[in-house]
């Protein structure tokens, strides 16, 4: 292995999900060190690789999702419709990590459910983050955390009993396709998930996880606000 935070394999970054402290390496990709995590199967881009916070948001303005687009509300239907069968007209729901152009949000609040926004670049409000929800939404979010442990920990703090977290992420699969795959050359994604992964989070925290369709989770919350493992 090359490329590594420290310049050398004898220190390993911990995983960022599960905190497991010894990192297995994976491949490295065009000089980009990948590590697993041989306890939740997370897979890592090396924090070596991180992008600082001006080249992040670079990115993510280059990204056009237009509302008016059919085939980016196809996308999102992925998770509104499992969604909306859950959730009561009315429910109160906050759309974590929305971006510029929250259609996800818009969608939602079209089908009668009250949506607050919530991204840290472009609808940075902490006040948000001080409710508790029905549900929460975190579309194509999951992939960009730096602390994903930390994150779900808060999400699961905003939820009320009984409430929804859906996430929709690519779900990482075959190893062997790992080097030429989309999601792995965005370098703005430094998570991958596999649905094992998803799955260890859910215990951990408490939840209960469906998989209605490929690379969306949904997680219910069955301990009160706030009684989710992950410190």
């Amino acid at each position: 292995m090359t490329d590594l935070s420290s310049g050398s394999q004898d220190q390993t970054p911990a995983c960022t999900l599960c905190h497991e402290p010894t990192l297995r390496p994976l491949m490295t990709v065009k000089g980009v060190a990948y590590w697993r995590c041989p306890a939740c199967l997370a897979t890592h881009m090396d924090p070596a690789h991180w992008l600082d916070p001006a080249e992040e948001k670079a990115v993510y303005d280059l990204h056009d999702n237009d509302a008016g687009d059919p085939g980016y509300r196809r996308f999102l239907n992925k998770l509104a419709e499992p969604l909306l069968a859950r959730v009561p007209k009315g429910a109160r729901g906050l759309d974590f990590g929305c971006g510029p152009g929250p259609v996800l949000a818009g969608m939602l609040a079209d089908s009668g459910l009250a949506m607050t926004l919530y991204d840290p670049i472009y609808f940075p409000d902490p006040e948000a983050l001080t409710h508790t929800y029905d549900f929460i939404t975190c579309t194509e979010v999951a992939e960009h955390l730096y602390d994903p442990r930390g994150t779900f920990a808060q999400l699961g703090r905003c939820l009320k009993p009984g409430g929804w977290l859906g996430v929709m992420t690519c779900f990482q699969t075959d190893d062997a396709r790992f080097a030429n795959w989309h999601y792995r050359r965005d370098p703005t994604h430094v998570v991958f998930y596999r649905q094992a992964t998803l799955a260890w989070l859910a215990r951990t925290m408490g939840w209960h996880l469906e998989v209605p369709v490929k690379d969306v989770a949904l997680f219910r919350a069955l301990n009160p606000a706030g009684g989710g493992r992950l410190p």
